[in-house]
């Protein structure tokens, strides 16, 4: 019986010698190794993992399929650790209103999308985002009316945690003067008490209650066009922050198909119901090659500084009187992460303000004790506005700071106007978190912002807009060098989903999964990185985008 699994191990790494090789060269290619930043020339694969890079002479000493890289730039497939897969394919089938900088414009849109789906029930849609718009203000029930009346209308907030409907939604809602506003949530009054037809965080639930629900091919549908976005940008892994059981099935189908683009490491949606039908069989490391996860529970603290939902220890310093929302109390919350973390799961929790984040560090805290150190990796999704003298404790509760860079450009304007210039320093902290040893997994959060990964490596060493404001970068100090923000977006984002031996370099026995991009990322001025264009993307040596 030796004897015979003998052969077959030998007969195994017969099979593997004489792969098909593919072998890339004429790049100018970058990996982290460990600590180092490594430069070659050729890039060699087989069975869709790398076998080897190296310099030019490489190219000769195997034989296979050869590919000419005509001297552009190779990268390892850079990873999103925050994003909402299903929420960008969705935005592409609904009204987008990202970036809308007036109300009328915005109103105009969705007159406009209105009458060109007349046979919509609803129209949905998401962006809008009131800190552009120079009036500054939540808008009202009354202005959507103004552009459609005859059927209702729902629209979620850039961030999600605010939604905004017309009168004909409330309607069918049942909202009246007399309805309260919910654990975690509130809803926009005028100064007779009537809702105004803005309801932020859980509030939202009295209207996406009614909501229809999508048909299984406008699900499929959106899957795909989420794919086609996140592989033209250069994506090739990237952790869904919250599915539920249609949605993990859903993901399972198209791997099943082989029509999966970008690996997805799942979070499941909360540690309710979802969690009890999705843990059943425990954490899921690799799923078809490690297309797919499913080990990590995304939970929820607070809501966001824009609509001031955010939970602060003390209030807005343009809001005098609200301190933002806690959605549970610190025993529920206790009682959520050691729940998801003793049956093994990573717990990722959302945390925007200073009192959002010191809950969910005192909530790890309280895991620890119960459990003892799991190794889980938990992670603090978004970790904007964190005390001062809380920051130490990620490093000593082992914990990942999951942050996405262009939150910090998206929100200069009006971030410290929220919180004043002493909290600010604890605000999008990514440098301070680096030298006290923290692990720092960059991502982008869309659809609350774009997709494009460059936009994040840009935001990350620069801390500008694209128009290169202020001209010294916001708050500088917290910049990241070049290195620094390659790392979070490759080796640190796969070391925040436990694959950082299989993805997030160009090593050995690693994925092939790579980009060829148009500029030097590491030689161009920083202002350009923005604009980088991706020329190709690979996943398992397999090319899934290619720019026409």
């Amino acid at each position: 019986m030796k004897r015979f699994l003998y052969l077959l191990l030998l007969l195994g790494l017969a099979c593997s010698l004489q792969s098909e090789k593919t072998i890339v060269k004429n790049v100018n290619g970058y990996t982290l190794s460990g600590d180092s930043l490594i430069q070659f020339s050729t890039l060699v694969f087989a069975d869709g993992k790398v076998v080897e890079t190296g310099g030019d002479e490489l190219a000769s000493e195997y034989s296979g399929n050869v590919i000419d890289g005509e001297g552009k730039i190779m990268l390892p497939g850079l990873i999103d650790a925050h994003g909402h897969v299903m929420g960008l394919g969705f935005q592409e089938l609904e009204v987008n209103l990202a970036g809308i900088k007036t109300l009328d414009e915005t109103l105009e849109k969705v007159k406009t999308y209105a009458e060109e789906n007349p046979d919509l029930e609803w129209i949905q849609g998401r962006g809008w985002n009131q800190t552009l718009w120079p009036e500054n203000e939540f808008p009202t029930a009354e202005d959507l009316d103004e552009v459609v009346s005859d059927r209702p209308v729902w629209l979620s907030r850039v961030d999600g945690h605010a939604g905004w409907g017309n009168s004909m939604a409330m309607r069918l809602a049942g909202i009246s003067a007399d309805t309260p506003d919910p654990q975690g949530g509130k809803v926009i009054r005028d100064t007779k008490g009537e809702a105004t037809g803005v309801f932020i965080d859980a509030a939202q639930g009295y209207v996406n209650s009614i909501v229809p629900n999508s048909t299984d091919k406008e699900r499929e549908l959106a899957l795909e066009k989420a794919l086609d976005q996140m592989s033209s940008v250069g994506l090739t892994s990237v952790h869904d922050a919250g599915a539920g059981v249609t949605t993990w099935e859903l993901y399972k189908k198209f791997a099943n198909e082989g029509k999966l683009k970008t690996r997805i490491y799942t979070m499941i949606s909360g540690a309710g119901k979802t969690f009890d039908t999705l843990s059943v069989n425990g954490p899921i490391k690799s799923y078809a090659d490690d297309m797919l996860s499913l080990q990590s529970v995304k939970l929820y603290s607070d809501g966001a500084l824009g609509s001031r939902g955010a939970a602060m220890l003390s209030p807005y310093s343009d809001d005098p009187g609200n301190k933002g929302l806690l959605f549970v109390s610190q025993d529920e919350m206790n009682r959520m992460v050691s729940k998801v973390t003793g049956e093994g799961f990573q717990a990722n929790v959302h945390a925007i303000g200073d009192a959002g984040n010191r809950q969910v560090l005192d909530a790890f805290e309280y895991a620890l004790e119960q459990h003892g150190e799991q190794g889980l990796r938990n992670r603090v999704e978004h970790a904007q506005i964190v005390s001062m003298e809380d920051i130490p404790r990620f490093k000593e509760l082992n914990i990942i700071a999951s942050m996405q860079p262009t939150h910090a450009t998206s929100d200069k304007n009006m971030a410290e106007d929220r919180v004043g210039p002493q909290r600010i320093k604890g605000g999008y902290a990514w440098h301070t978190f680096l030298e006290q040893g923290t692990i720092v997994a960059g991502g982008s959060d869309f659809p609350v912002e774009h997709s494009n990964p460059f936009f994040g490596l840009f935001s990350a060493v620069t801390r500008q807009d694209h128009e290169g404001n202020p001209p010294e970068g916001w708050h500088p100090e917290e910049a990241l060098t070049r290195k620094e923000a390659f790392r979070a977006f490759t080796l640190d984002a796969a070391y925040a989903g436990h694959q950082e031996e299989v993805l997030g370099s160009l090593e050995p026995g690693k994925w092939a999964d790579f980009i060829l991009i148009d500029q030097d990322y590491f030689e161009i001025p920083a202002s350009e990185i923005w604009k980088i264009d991706v020329l190709e993307t690979w996943v398992a040596g397999k090319k899934v985008f290619e720019k026409q």
